[in-house]
Protein backbone atom coordinates (compact mmCIF):
# COMPACT_ATOMS: atom_id res chain seq x y z
CA UNK A 1 0.00 0.00 0.00
CA UNK A 2 1.40 3.32 -0.91
CA UNK A 3 2.51 5.70 1.94
CA UNK A 4 1.75 9.79 1.98
CA UNK A 5 4.10 12.00 3.08
CA UNK A 6 2.58 14.57 5.91
CA UNK A 7 4.42 17.53 6.18
CA UNK A 8 6.18 18.40 9.29
CA UNK A 9 3.67 21.71 9.09
CA UNK A 10 0.83 19.69 9.18
CA UNK A 11 1.94 17.40 11.45
CA UNK A 12 2.77 20.25 14.06
CA UNK A 13 -0.68 21.47 13.60
CA UNK A 14 -2.53 18.07 13.99
CA UNK A 15 -1.33 16.27 16.44
CA UNK A 16 -1.77 18.74 19.37
CA UNK A 17 -5.43 17.49 19.34
CA UNK A 18 -5.29 14.16 18.48
CA UNK A 19 -4.11 10.81 19.99
CA UNK A 20 -5.45 6.73 19.42
CA UNK A 21 -7.15 3.99 21.22
CA UNK A 22 -6.21 0.02 20.32
CA UNK A 23 -9.29 -2.24 20.98
CA UNK A 24 -12.63 -2.63 19.89
CA UNK A 25 -14.03 -0.81 22.99
CA UNK A 26 -16.37 2.14 22.79
CA UNK A 27 -15.96 4.44 19.95
CA UNK A 28 -17.45 7.60 19.28
CA UNK A 29 -17.19 8.08 15.81
CA UNK A 30 -16.22 11.88 14.67
CA UNK A 31 -14.50 10.89 11.73
CA UNK A 32 -15.49 14.28 9.77
CA UNK A 33 -14.42 16.31 11.77
CA UNK A 34 -11.01 18.02 10.74
CA UNK A 35 -8.07 18.77 13.10
CA UNK A 36 -7.67 21.95 14.57
CA UNK A 37 -4.63 24.06 15.94
CA UNK A 38 -3.98 24.77 19.30
CA UNK A 39 -2.90 27.31 21.20
CA UNK A 40 0.46 26.22 21.96
CA UNK A 41 3.27 29.22 21.49
CA UNK A 42 5.98 28.69 18.64
CA UNK A 43 8.35 28.49 22.38
CA UNK A 44 6.34 25.38 23.50
CA UNK A 45 6.87 23.36 20.06
CA UNK A 46 10.63 24.78 19.67
CA UNK A 47 12.34 21.68 21.12
CA UNK A 48 10.40 18.98 18.40
CA UNK A 49 11.09 21.60 14.98
CA UNK A 50 14.62 21.85 16.52
CA UNK A 51 14.95 18.24 16.80
CA UNK A 52 13.40 16.94 13.67
CA UNK A 53 15.98 19.79 11.65
CA UNK A 54 18.97 18.24 13.27
CA UNK A 55 18.04 14.80 12.71
CA UNK A 56 17.41 15.80 8.71
CA UNK A 57 20.71 17.79 8.85
CA UNK A 58 23.21 15.46 10.87
CA UNK A 59 22.70 12.16 11.13
CA UNK A 60 24.31 10.09 10.04
CA UNK A 61 22.58 7.81 7.44
CA UNK A 62 19.54 9.06 5.01
CA UNK A 63 16.06 9.13 7.11
CA UNK A 64 13.15 8.91 5.77
CA UNK A 65 11.02 12.15 6.53
CA UNK A 66 7.45 10.07 6.81
CA UNK A 67 9.02 8.21 9.31
CA UNK A 68 10.24 10.81 11.55
CA UNK A 69 6.40 11.75 11.53
CA UNK A 70 4.89 8.67 12.28
CA UNK A 71 7.50 8.09 15.07
CA UNK A 72 6.35 11.47 16.35
CA UNK A 73 2.61 10.81 16.48
CA UNK A 74 3.52 7.65 18.32
CA UNK A 75 5.65 9.12 20.97
CA UNK A 76 3.31 11.93 21.94
CA UNK A 77 -0.05 9.14 22.23
CA UNK A 78 2.28 7.30 23.81
CA UNK A 79 3.52 10.04 26.28
CA UNK A 80 -0.25 10.14 27.68
CA UNK A 81 -0.20 6.89 29.42
CA UNK A 82 -3.20 5.56 28.66
CA UNK A 83 -3.79 2.21 27.10
CA UNK A 84 -6.50 3.28 24.86
CA UNK A 85 -5.34 6.13 23.32
CA UNK A 86 -2.68 5.77 20.36
CA UNK A 87 -1.80 6.80 16.91
CA UNK A 88 -2.58 4.37 13.94
CA UNK A 89 -0.34 4.42 10.22
CA UNK A 90 -2.85 3.91 7.06
CA UNK A 91 -2.57 -0.01 7.19
CA UNK A 92 -3.01 -0.05 11.27
CA UNK A 93 -6.56 2.52 10.52
CA UNK A 94 -7.56 0.39 7.81
CA UNK A 95 -7.63 -3.06 9.46
CA UNK A 96 -9.07 -1.55 12.94
CA UNK A 97 -12.13 -0.29 10.77
CA UNK A 98 -12.21 -3.64 9.00
CA UNK A 99 -12.11 -5.12 12.19
CA UNK A 100 -15.76 -2.40 13.32
CA UNK A 101 -17.27 -3.08 10.37
CA UNK A 102 -16.47 -6.09 8.12
CA UNK A 103 -14.67 -9.71 7.87
CA UNK A 104 -11.13 -9.88 7.85
CA UNK A 105 -8.60 -12.83 7.72
CA UNK A 106 -6.66 -13.29 10.45
CA UNK A 107 -6.94 -14.98 14.39
CA UNK A 108 -9.59 -12.44 15.82
CA UNK A 109 -7.31 -10.96 18.30
CA UNK A 110 -7.03 -7.23 19.45
CA UNK A 111 -3.85 -6.24 20.53
CA UNK A 112 -2.51 -2.93 22.66
CA UNK A 113 1.14 -2.17 23.74
CA UNK A 114 1.51 -2.61 27.80
CA UNK A 115 4.66 -2.34 29.49
CA UNK A 116 6.52 -2.63 26.11
CA UNK A 117 4.89 -5.69 24.89
CA UNK A 118 1.73 -6.63 23.08
CA UNK A 119 -1.01 -7.52 25.04
CA UNK A 120 -4.71 -9.21 24.28
CA UNK A 121 -6.85 -6.44 24.98
CA UNK A 122 -9.95 -7.62 25.05
CA UNK A 123 -11.67 -11.42 24.83
CA UNK A 124 -11.50 -12.40 21.01
CA UNK A 125 -14.15 -12.31 18.28
CA UNK A 126 -16.00 -15.49 19.59
CA UNK A 127 -15.60 -18.70 17.69
CA UNK A 128 -12.20 -16.87 16.17
CA UNK A 129 -9.27 -18.80 15.87
CA UNK A 130 -7.54 -16.94 19.04
CA UNK A 131 -11.14 -17.39 20.70
CA UNK A 132 -10.71 -21.48 20.21
CA UNK A 133 -7.13 -21.36 21.03
CA UNK A 134 -7.77 -20.22 24.21
CA UNK A 135 -6.47 -16.70 23.75
CA UNK A 136 -7.59 -14.64 26.62
CA UNK A 137 -7.49 -10.32 27.45
CA UNK A 138 -4.56 -9.67 29.25
CA UNK A 139 -2.63 -12.28 27.82
CA UNK A 140 0.76 -11.11 26.39
CA UNK A 141 2.75 -12.20 23.57
CA UNK A 142 5.90 -12.87 23.91
CA UNK A 143 7.16 -14.29 20.90
CA UNK A 144 5.44 -14.67 17.19
CA UNK A 145 6.92 -17.15 15.26
CA UNK A 146 9.95 -17.74 17.63
CA UNK A 147 10.78 -14.27 16.80
CA UNK A 148 10.27 -11.65 20.46
CA UNK A 149 8.12 -9.24 20.78
CA UNK A 150 9.57 -6.98 23.44
CA UNK A 151 9.94 -3.42 22.06
CA UNK A 152 8.79 -3.75 18.60
CA UNK A 153 5.93 -1.45 17.36
CA UNK A 154 2.30 -2.47 17.39
CA UNK A 155 1.82 -2.38 13.82
CA UNK A 156 5.18 -4.52 13.49
CA UNK A 157 3.39 -7.41 15.65
CA UNK A 158 0.21 -6.98 14.11
CA UNK A 159 1.29 -7.69 10.66
CA UNK A 160 3.14 -10.78 11.59
CA UNK A 161 0.33 -12.19 13.36
CA UNK A 162 -2.18 -11.45 10.66
CA UNK A 163 -2.24 -13.48 7.46
CA UNK A 164 -4.06 -15.45 4.95
CA UNK A 165 -6.61 -18.00 5.51
CA UNK A 166 -5.12 -21.29 6.13
CA UNK A 167 -1.26 -20.19 7.32
CA UNK A 168 -0.80 -20.87 11.14
CA UNK A 169 1.25 -18.70 13.30
CA UNK A 170 2.62 -19.63 16.47
CA UNK A 171 2.22 -17.31 19.97
CA UNK A 172 4.52 -17.52 23.03
CA UNK A 173 2.06 -16.58 25.41
CA UNK A 174 2.50 -14.97 29.26
CA UNK A 175 -0.53 -15.49 31.67
CA UNK A 176 -0.03 -14.48 35.01
CA UNK A 177 2.52 -16.91 35.92
CA UNK A 178 1.81 -19.38 33.50
CA UNK A 179 3.74 -19.29 29.79
CA UNK A 180 2.67 -21.63 26.91
CA UNK A 181 2.53 -21.80 23.30
CA UNK A 182 -0.08 -21.84 21.26
CA UNK A 183 -0.30 -22.92 17.12
CA UNK A 184 -3.16 -20.86 15.18
CA UNK A 185 -4.59 -21.23 12.14
CA UNK A 186 -5.38 -18.12 10.68
CA UNK A 187 -9.25 -18.16 9.24
CA UNK A 188 -11.81 -15.26 8.10
CA UNK A 189 -13.18 -13.64 11.01
CA UNK A 190 -17.00 -12.99 10.74
CA UNK A 191 -17.89 -9.76 12.40
CA UNK A 192 -21.47 -11.07 12.88
CA UNK A 193 -23.05 -8.86 15.85
CA UNK A 194 -25.40 -11.39 16.88
CA UNK A 195 -26.96 -14.44 17.10
CA UNK A 196 -30.52 -16.00 18.50
CA UNK A 197 -32.66 -18.82 19.20
CA UNK A 198 -35.75 -20.33 21.28
CA UNK A 199 -34.06 -22.26 24.15
CA UNK A 200 -34.36 -25.82 23.66
CA UNK A 201 -35.83 -26.32 27.01
CA UNK A 202 -38.13 -23.64 27.09
CA UNK A 203 -39.76 -22.67 24.20
CA UNK A 204 -41.24 -19.37 25.72
CA UNK A 205 -37.46 -18.30 25.88
CA UNK A 206 -35.67 -16.38 23.60
CA UNK A 207 -31.82 -16.28 24.16
CA UNK A 208 -29.91 -13.46 21.91
CA UNK A 209 -26.06 -13.64 21.83
CA UNK A 210 -24.54 -10.45 21.08
CA UNK A 211 -20.88 -10.39 20.62
CA UNK A 212 -20.00 -6.57 19.52
CA UNK A 213 -21.69 -3.17 18.75
CA UNK A 214 -21.21 -3.41 15.18
CA UNK A 215 -23.18 -0.63 12.78
CA UNK A 216 -26.02 -2.42 12.68
CA UNK A 217 -26.49 -4.17 15.89
CA UNK A 218 -29.58 -2.06 17.38
CA UNK A 219 -31.33 -3.03 13.90
CA UNK A 220 -30.58 -6.72 14.67
CA UNK A 221 -31.69 -6.54 18.41
CA UNK A 222 -34.81 -5.14 16.52
CA UNK A 223 -35.00 -7.65 14.20
CA UNK A 224 -33.92 -10.63 16.64
CA UNK A 225 -36.66 -10.13 18.94
CA UNK A 226 -39.84 -9.70 16.52
CA UNK A 227 -38.44 -12.99 15.36
CA UNK A 228 -38.43 -14.44 19.00
CA UNK A 229 -42.03 -13.13 19.27
CA UNK A 230 -43.21 -14.91 16.59
CA UNK A 231 -41.73 -18.52 17.65
CA UNK A 232 -43.69 -17.88 20.76
CA UNK A 233 -40.99 -16.23 23.35
CA UNK A 234 -42.23 -14.27 26.16
CA UNK A 235 -39.10 -13.30 27.72
CA UNK A 236 -35.17 -13.40 26.90
CA UNK A 237 -32.03 -14.29 27.72
CA UNK A 238 -29.43 -11.59 26.55
CA UNK A 239 -25.84 -12.48 26.83
CA UNK A 240 -23.26 -10.14 26.67
CA UNK A 241 -20.17 -12.26 27.96
CA UNK A 242 -16.87 -11.75 25.84
CA UNK A 243 -18.36 -8.92 24.53
CA UNK A 244 -15.74 -6.07 24.10
CA UNK A 245 -17.92 -3.33 22.93
CA UNK A 246 -18.15 -1.15 19.96
CA UNK A 247 -20.14 1.62 18.69
CA UNK A 248 -21.80 3.83 21.65
CA UNK A 249 -24.93 4.83 19.48
CA UNK A 250 -25.72 1.36 19.28
CA UNK A 251 -25.74 0.64 22.88
CA UNK A 252 -27.49 3.49 23.58
CA UNK A 253 -30.40 2.76 20.84
CA UNK A 254 -30.63 -0.83 21.96
CA UNK A 255 -30.38 0.24 26.14
CA UNK A 256 -33.22 2.52 25.46
CA UNK A 257 -35.46 -0.10 23.68
CA UNK A 258 -35.19 -1.69 27.63
CA UNK A 259 -35.96 1.46 29.39
CA UNK A 260 -38.86 3.58 30.30
CA UNK A 261 -38.64 6.61 28.55
CA UNK A 262 -36.66 9.21 30.31
CA UNK A 263 -34.90 7.20 32.06
CA UNK A 264 -31.08 7.45 31.85
CA UNK A 265 -29.02 5.41 30.06
CA UNK A 266 -25.01 6.61 31.00
CA UNK A 267 -23.45 9.99 31.85
CA UNK A 268 -20.43 11.62 30.44
CA UNK A 269 -17.92 13.76 31.92
CA UNK A 270 -14.49 14.47 32.68
CA UNK A 271 -12.47 14.81 35.98
CA UNK A 272 -14.36 16.74 38.36
CA UNK A 273 -17.67 17.39 36.95
CA UNK A 274 -20.64 15.34 34.86
CA UNK A 275 -21.00 17.35 31.15
CA UNK A 276 -23.82 15.39 29.46
CA UNK A 277 -26.17 12.41 29.94
CA UNK A 278 -28.22 10.02 27.53
CA UNK A 279 -32.19 9.36 28.55
CA UNK A 280 -34.35 6.38 26.55
CA UNK A 281 -36.39 8.14 24.02
CA UNK A 282 -38.16 7.18 21.12
CA UNK A 283 -35.74 9.25 19.08
CA UNK A 284 -33.48 6.72 20.40
CA UNK A 285 -35.41 3.71 19.69
CA UNK A 286 -38.18 4.16 17.08
CA UNK A 287 -40.62 3.25 19.62
CA UNK A 288 -39.81 -0.08 20.07
CA UNK A 289 -39.96 -1.43 23.41
CA UNK A 290 -38.94 -4.55 25.19
CA UNK A 291 -40.97 -5.12 28.34
CA UNK A 292 -41.08 -8.85 28.70
CA UNK A 293 -38.86 -10.40 31.56
CA UNK A 294 -35.18 -9.88 30.77
CA UNK A 295 -31.48 -10.71 32.12
CA UNK A 296 -28.32 -10.33 31.36
CA UNK A 297 -25.08 -11.61 31.06
CA UNK A 298 -21.63 -10.75 31.90
CA UNK A 299 -18.68 -12.24 32.35
CA UNK A 300 -14.61 -10.96 33.65
CA UNK A 301 -14.54 -10.01 29.48
CA UNK A 302 -17.53 -7.87 29.26
CA UNK A 303 -16.19 -4.20 28.36
CA UNK A 304 -17.04 -0.80 27.69
CA UNK A 305 -20.29 -0.30 25.92
CA UNK A 306 -21.67 -4.07 26.97
CA UNK A 307 -20.92 -2.71 30.61
CA UNK A 308 -22.60 0.81 29.59
CA UNK A 309 -25.89 -1.78 28.55
CA UNK A 310 -25.70 -4.08 31.48
CA UNK A 311 -25.17 -0.85 34.21
CA UNK A 312 -28.53 0.72 32.34
CA UNK A 313 -30.62 -2.14 32.61
CA UNK A 314 -29.55 -2.79 36.04
CA UNK A 315 -29.79 0.46 37.64
CA UNK A 316 -32.49 1.91 35.71
CA UNK A 317 -34.87 -1.01 34.83
CA UNK A 318 -34.22 -2.87 37.22
CA UNK A 319 -33.40 -6.12 35.22
CA UNK A 320 -31.52 -9.00 36.86
CA UNK A 321 -27.58 -9.03 35.82
CA UNK A 322 -26.08 -12.11 35.88
CA UNK A 323 -22.53 -13.62 35.74
CA UNK A 324 -19.24 -12.06 37.20
CA UNK A 325 -18.06 -8.29 37.71
CA UNK A 326 -17.39 -7.35 34.06
CA UNK A 327 -14.05 -5.83 32.78
CA UNK A 328 -13.74 -2.00 33.72
CA UNK A 329 -13.35 0.05 31.53
CA UNK A 330 -14.85 3.70 31.89
CA UNK A 331 -13.77 5.74 29.32
CA UNK A 332 -14.97 6.84 25.97
CA UNK A 333 -12.81 7.60 22.67
CA UNK A 334 -13.03 10.28 19.70
CA UNK A 335 -11.72 8.84 16.18
CA UNK A 336 -10.37 11.30 13.64
CA UNK A 337 -8.52 10.56 10.31
CA UNK A 338 -5.42 12.57 8.40
CA UNK A 339 -5.89 12.59 4.83
CA UNK A 340 -3.28 9.60 4.22
CA UNK A 341 -6.09 7.66 5.89
CA UNK A 342 -4.50 7.27 9.04
CA UNK A 343 -6.41 7.84 12.63
CA UNK A 344 -5.61 9.23 15.62
CA UNK A 345 -7.88 8.10 18.56
CA UNK A 346 -8.14 9.45 21.82
CA UNK A 347 -9.71 9.07 25.11
CA UNK A 348 -11.99 12.46 25.87
CA UNK A 349 -13.99 11.43 28.77
CA UNK A 350 -15.23 9.21 30.62
CA UNK A 351 -18.21 7.23 30.91
CA UNK A 352 -20.52 6.35 34.59
CA UNK A 353 -23.84 4.13 34.87
CA UNK A 354 -27.30 6.10 35.44
CA UNK A 355 -26.33 6.53 39.05
CA UNK A 356 -23.25 8.28 38.47
CA UNK A 357 -20.72 5.36 39.09
CA UNK A 358 -17.36 5.37 37.54
CA UNK A 359 -16.83 1.57 36.83
CA UNK A 360 -13.23 2.15 35.51
CA UNK A 361 -10.99 -1.18 36.65
CA UNK A 362 -13.99 -2.29 38.75
CA UNK A 363 -16.53 -3.27 36.34
CA UNK A 364 -20.03 -3.67 36.60
CA UNK A 365 -21.27 -5.84 39.71
CA UNK A 366 -23.97 -8.75 38.44
CA UNK A 367 -26.74 -9.02 40.71
CA UNK A 368 -26.75 -12.57 40.46
CA UNK A 369 -23.14 -14.19 40.82
CA UNK A 370 -22.14 -16.99 38.58
CA UNK A 371 -19.44 -17.96 37.14
CA UNK A 372 -17.89 -21.30 34.56
CA UNK A 373 -16.07 -23.91 36.64
CA UNK A 374 -12.28 -23.06 37.21
CA UNK A 375 -11.19 -25.68 34.53
CA UNK A 376 -12.98 -23.38 31.47
CA UNK A 377 -9.96 -20.48 32.34
CA UNK A 378 -7.30 -22.93 32.06
CA UNK A 379 -4.73 -22.26 29.16
CA UNK A 380 -4.90 -24.52 25.96
CA UNK A 381 -2.44 -27.95 25.97
CA UNK A 382 0.95 -27.42 24.14
CA UNK A 383 0.48 -28.83 20.63
CA UNK A 384 4.50 -28.75 20.34
CA UNK A 385 5.60 -31.72 22.06
CA UNK A 386 3.49 -34.95 23.14
CA UNK A 387 2.57 -35.47 26.91
CA UNK A 388 3.48 -39.00 28.09
CA UNK A 389 3.76 -40.73 31.55
CA UNK A 390 6.67 -39.51 33.91
CA UNK A 391 6.03 -35.95 32.70
CA UNK A 392 5.39 -33.57 35.29
CA UNK A 393 4.57 -30.28 34.06
CA UNK A 394 2.09 -27.21 34.15
CA UNK A 395 0.87 -28.69 30.94
CA UNK A 396 0.56 -32.12 32.37
CA UNK A 397 -1.15 -31.01 35.36
CA UNK A 398 -4.05 -29.15 33.37
CA UNK A 399 -3.84 -32.19 31.15
CA UNK A 400 -5.12 -34.19 34.91
CA UNK A 401 -7.72 -31.43 35.19
CA UNK A 402 -9.47 -31.74 31.71
CA UNK A 403 -9.54 -35.18 31.92
CA UNK A 404 -10.97 -34.76 35.45
CA UNK A 405 -13.55 -32.44 33.99
CA UNK A 406 -14.96 -34.84 31.72
CA UNK A 407 -14.93 -37.85 34.42
CA UNK A 408 -12.13 -39.64 34.37
CA UNK A 409 -10.35 -40.42 37.46
CA UNK A 410 -6.73 -38.53 37.03
CA UNK A 411 -5.54 -35.61 39.79
CA UNK A 412 -2.01 -33.75 40.60
CA UNK A 413 0.68 -32.77 38.53
CA UNK A 414 2.02 -35.79 36.99
CA UNK A 415 1.40 -37.81 33.85
CA UNK A 416 0.69 -41.11 36.39
CA UNK A 417 -0.52 -44.55 35.58
CA UNK A 418 -3.82 -43.36 35.94
CA UNK A 419 -3.35 -40.81 33.30
CA UNK A 420 -2.13 -43.12 30.73
CA UNK A 421 -5.11 -44.86 30.74
CA UNK A 422 -7.70 -42.45 30.81
CA UNK A 423 -6.10 -41.13 27.64
CA UNK A 424 -6.51 -44.59 26.72
CA UNK A 425 -10.05 -45.06 26.91
CA UNK A 426 -10.76 -41.47 25.95
CA UNK A 427 -8.72 -42.37 22.50
CA UNK A 428 -10.78 -45.28 22.47
CA UNK A 429 -13.87 -43.12 22.86
CA UNK A 430 -12.80 -40.76 20.35
CA UNK A 431 -11.69 -43.01 17.67
CA UNK A 432 -8.04 -41.98 18.05
CA UNK A 433 -4.58 -44.04 17.98
CA UNK A 434 -4.71 -45.14 21.21
CA UNK A 435 -0.91 -44.35 22.23
CA UNK A 436 -1.76 -43.62 26.10
CA UNK A 437 0.33 -40.06 25.23
CA UNK A 438 -0.97 -37.05 24.43
CA UNK A 439 -0.43 -35.31 20.70
CA UNK A 440 -1.64 -32.76 19.11
CA UNK A 441 -4.77 -34.65 17.60
CA UNK A 442 -5.27 -35.97 20.95
CA UNK A 443 -5.02 -32.42 22.71
CA UNK A 444 -7.40 -31.17 20.27
CA UNK A 445 -10.09 -33.49 20.87
CA UNK A 446 -9.69 -33.15 24.85
CA UNK A 447 -9.78 -29.23 24.67
CA UNK A 448 -12.66 -29.71 21.69
CA UNK A 449 -14.61 -31.77 24.23
CA UNK A 450 -14.28 -29.78 27.61
CA UNK A 451 -15.75 -26.52 25.22
CA UNK A 452 -18.64 -28.56 24.44
CA UNK A 453 -19.06 -29.18 27.82
CA UNK A 454 -18.58 -25.59 29.18
CA UNK A 455 -21.71 -25.00 26.64
CA UNK A 456 -23.64 -28.11 27.78
CA UNK A 457 -23.44 -27.51 31.32
CA UNK A 458 -23.12 -23.39 31.05
CA UNK A 459 -23.82 -22.41 34.81
CA UNK A 460 -23.78 -18.82 34.47
CA UNK A 461 -26.81 -19.42 31.57
CA UNK A 462 -28.80 -21.61 33.54
CA UNK A 463 -29.19 -19.05 36.27
CA UNK A 464 -30.47 -16.57 34.44
CA UNK A 465 -33.11 -19.37 32.82
CA UNK A 466 -33.80 -20.12 36.32
CA UNK A 467 -34.30 -16.80 37.30
CA UNK A 468 -37.09 -16.31 34.35
CA UNK A 469 -38.86 -19.05 35.18
CA UNK A 470 -39.46 -19.16 39.13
Amino acid sequence: MKNKKISFAKYIISLIVVALISGGLVYWLTTSHSFQASSLSRNDLYKVQALYNDIQRNYYEDVDDNELIEGALEGMTDALDDPYTSYLGEQEAEKFNDSLSGDFEGIGATLTIVDNLPEVSEAPVKDSPADKAGLRAKDKILKVDGKETEGKELDTVVQTIRGEKGTTVKLEVERQEDNFEVEIKRDTIPLESLNYELDEDHQDIGSIEIASFNENTAQELRDAIKSLRKQGAESFVIDMRQNPGGYLDQVEEMASMFLEDGKKIVQFGTDDEITSESKASERLDGGFKVNEPTTVLVDKQSASASEIFAAALKESADIPIVGTNTFGKGTVQSVNDFSDNSEVKMTIQKWLTPKGEWINEKGVEPTIEADLPDYAYLPPLSKDEDLEKGDSSDDTKNLNEFLQALGYETKGEEFSEETEQAVLDFQEKNDLEQSGSVNKETSSAIEQEIVQKIQETDPVYKKAVEKLTK
